[in-house]
């Protein structure tokens, strides 16, 4: 079990491997525990027991959030821990997971519990989209795929994953994960205002699924990240 405890008390991260065509690399589930004590779980990774009875150990589980519409394989596996929680997605799993109870499509308004910490932007793409998640009382911004941040320090990563970040220039240089650069955006104005809305709010962190965490300069990390559709 590989939890780490991010911001003391209030955030852990669990990495966990994934596989995609080949390249391998790691995915992060995030946990935020909010002010009444009650938890969100953030991008949910595989629970085996030993994570499951430690998150018990830590307070009740209220929020799933899928954050992405690339974020939500282990959905189902989480409700199944929780049974209690509610279910919030991000527009657009439902259509890649049909069979997906959920309770709440965030991008408009938030659950009730996580109204008073949270901030929320909708970023849609033609084939990814996610929303960006700000918790306010420690300026951590939470993101999935706005981001990937891999380099020469990055672990657990194989030769096939630096062949294709050396291949799209991601290689040590944050940036928008390939399927947003591809396929490219429903809307250029209406992405390029959600990450300028993003970048006008209080935080000096990020966490990110895929990658080495964002723990200095953030907002010149981003911009540079996202340089392209800002311009």
């Amino acid at each position: 079990m590989n939890i780490q405890e991010h911001v003391p008390g209030t955030i852990w991260l669990m990495p966990y491997p994934v596989s995609l065509g080949g390249a391998r690399f790691e995915a992060r589930m995030t946990i935020v525990r909010l002010g009444d004590g009650s938890l969100v779980v953030h991008s949910p990774g595989p629970l085996a027991a030993a994570v499951h009875d430690w998150m018990l150990t830590l307070g009740r589980v209220a929020v799933i959030v899928a954050p992405g519409n690339f974020h939500h394989l282990h959905v189902a596996d989480c409700q199944c821990a929780f049974p209690d929680a509610q279910t919030w997605i991000c527009p657009g799993v439902e259509r890649r997971q049909r069979a997906l109870r959920f309770d709440g499509v965030l991008g408009g308004r938030l659950p009730a519990s996580m109204q008073t910490e949270f901030e929320q932007a909708f970023v849609c793409g033609r084939l990814m989209a996610e929303v960006a998640l700000l918790h306010r009382p420690t300026r951590t911004l939470l993101l999935v795929d706005l981001v990937e941040r891999f380099g020469d320090d990055t672990p657990n990563v194989n030769w096939m994953l630096r062949a294709c970040m050396k291949l799209f220039g991601m290689w040590n240089r944050p940036a928008l994960a390939p399927e947003y650069r591809i396929a490219g955006w429903k809307d250029r104005a209406t992405a390029r205002a959600a990450l300028e809305r993003i970048l006008a709010w209080d935080f000096d962190r990020v966490v990110i699924a895929h990658g080495d965490l964002i723990e200095r300069d953030a907002k010149s990390v981003l911009r540079r990240a996202w340089r392209a559709t800002l311009v």
